[in-house]
């Protein structure tokens, strides 16, 4: 079936200038369709946004992401594989909260889905890996080579944020080393 969009909206887009890592730079001339896609067939959630044929966004959602709600009109999250802080600004406070809304909803699938992932490479991986002190690790996994956890929770040093305090982030799984 491939990749289908699930939910789509209007936005200016924006990236956090990745010299001063401080101010936004606009990536589109005016508002452009934000989406949201599934691919089915890799168990992945993207936000995708065109201007024209050029890619503007493209951030696969992972668990460690957070959308964060800067102002009644703005909201960003950090893409750590991207290497920048997408910012995206709204025609109106209900768009932002809608957006919002979807990308807890799909962090938590893409949660879910990694999970589901990883419960089937438990299933298959033997002899278990142990550590010296006899925790169990997880295997290597392709999203861990890739490096598409994103280890700092969203945030990004000098980006202004304004958000409640929250738990702190689980410890990420140390992969299997040969000693």
């Amino acid at each position: 079936m491939g990749e289908q969009p699930i939910f789509s909206t209007r936005a200016h887009v924006f990236q956090i200038d990745p010299s001063t890592k401080k101010n936004w730079v606009p990536t589109s001339k005016h508002a452009v369709t934000v989406s949201y896609f599934y691919d089915s067939t890799r168990n992945v959630y993207r936000i995708i946004s065109l201007e024209g044929s050029k890619a503007i966004i493209n951030s696969t959602i992972t668990p460690n992401m957070t959308f964060t709600k800067t102002s009644q009109k703005f909201g960003q999250w950090a893409d750590s594989r991207a290497n920048t802080v997408y910012g995206l600004g709204f025609p109106s406070e209900n768009h932002l909260l809608k957006f919002a809304e979807k990308f807890a909803e799909f962090k938590e699938a893409a949660r879910l889905a990694k999970e589901q992932s990883h419960d089937k490479m438990e299933l298959t991986s033997t002899p278990s890996q142990e550590s010296a002190s006899g925790e169990l690790l997880s295997p290597v996994t392709p999203e861990s080579i890739n490096g598409t956890d994103d280890e700092d929770g969203g945030a990004t040093p000098g980006t202004p944020q304004h958000t409640e305090p929250r738990p702190d982030p689980p410890t990420p799984t140390l992969p299997f080393s040969h000693r």
